[in-house]
């Protein structure tokens, strides 16, 4: 092949090149699906309240806006959460509402989807790849609810932190309580572990941490659930009039134990998680219209419950 034939080969692979990239940028462009008509609700564990919530906030989103609503339950397993995004692309679903079990691991998964031309909204926590997050101030969550405790132990004593499944929003509840324990000199914390999330692994960390530190006054359970299970491991121990317990999530549960006489359990930092979904359908909404949000990091402010305004909390 002579320098001018050289030429026009690669100026005719350039251009076919080229061409191949605008045709797939406009693909990309018009994946955009037209309705939200199919949604897909993937939350971490439905045996938590806190996703049942959430599962009810989808299917009155859905209902508002003539769509159907498919939930899935990932049972803490990522991999789980893998086959049910690359499911909900076999269906053809518009719009994926995840609670991420790993918001690192479900990256390429998220990435699938979006290739597919489903709006992904994370809720809960992050996701990576995500187009929009809506979630709780965990950090602030975190701060109400051990100001509380620091506060109600009378600014001095020991405390245990029950910790969870390392989750950013997790993971900001308890900087939140480490960051306001800085400001109280007197409170140290003795203890942390992390439970699974749930009752039954709040009950085993606590009671194992209660072991190691018999003199502890005070315990912040990172999420109902697992305060809840601090509250079973102190009362076994004898020492419900000694330990005060709160938690995060304004939960059911976390009502009704407020409500409790005697309970060493005194107030919890609340979430919505009818509400974060209800947002991700309107954020997804809006993106379909041509409008989206002009921050992709939304943050649900929380107040604290106590036995004193639990009455006047509304609740899930």
């Amino acid at each position: 092949m002579n320098t001018t034939a050289r030429f026009r080969h690669s100026l005719t692979v350039s251009v076919a090149a080229l061409a191949t990239l605008v045709a797939a940028s406009a693909a990309n462009a018009q994946s955009m699906p037209e309705k939200i008509e199919q949604i897909g609700l993937m939350v971490q564990d439905m045996s938590n309240p806190f996703f049942s919530a959430m599962d009810k906030g989808a299917r009155e989103a859905a209902e508002a806006i003539g769509a159907t609503l498919n939930t899935q339950d990932a049972q803490l397993d990522l991999a789980n959460q893998n086959t049910q995004i690359d499911a909900f692309i076999q269906q053809g679903v518009d719009l994926i509402v995840i609670s991420a079990v790993d918001e690192g691991g479900i990256g390429p998964a998220i990435a699938r989807a979006k290739a597919a031309g489903v709006i992904v909204i994370a809720v809960d926590t992050p996701a990576v790849g995500a187009d929009a997050v809506i979630m709780t101030d965990a950090v602030q969550a975190g701060e109400k609810s051990c100001q509380y405790l620091f506060e109600q132990m009378g600014g001095k004593g020991e405390v245990l932190l029950v910790d969870g499944t390392p989750i950013q929003t997790i993971i900001d509840r308890i900087a939140g309580c480490k960051t306001v324990a800085a400001n109280f000199p007197d409170i140290k914390i003795v203890g942390q572990q992390a439970s699974k999330n749930d009752r039954a692994s709040g009950l085993l960390v606590t009671t194992d941490m209660l072991t190691a530190n018999p003199d502890v006054t005070g315990i912040f359970g990172m999420n109902d659930p697992s305060a809840l299970g601090a509250v079973l491991a102190v009362e076994q121990a004898g020492k419900s009039g000694s330990i005060k317990v709160t938690g995060v999530d304004g939960s059911p549960e976390a009502v009704a134990e407020l409500t409790r006489e005697g309970s060493p359990f005194i107030a919890s930092a609340t979430q919505n998680p009818a509400e974060m979904v209800r947002q991700a359908v309107k954020i997804a909404g809006d993106m379909v219209a041509g409008n989206p949000p002009a921050e992709t990091t939304i943050l649900i402010p929380s107040v604290l419950v106590s036995r004193d305004t639990v009455k006047d909390y509304a609740g899930w």
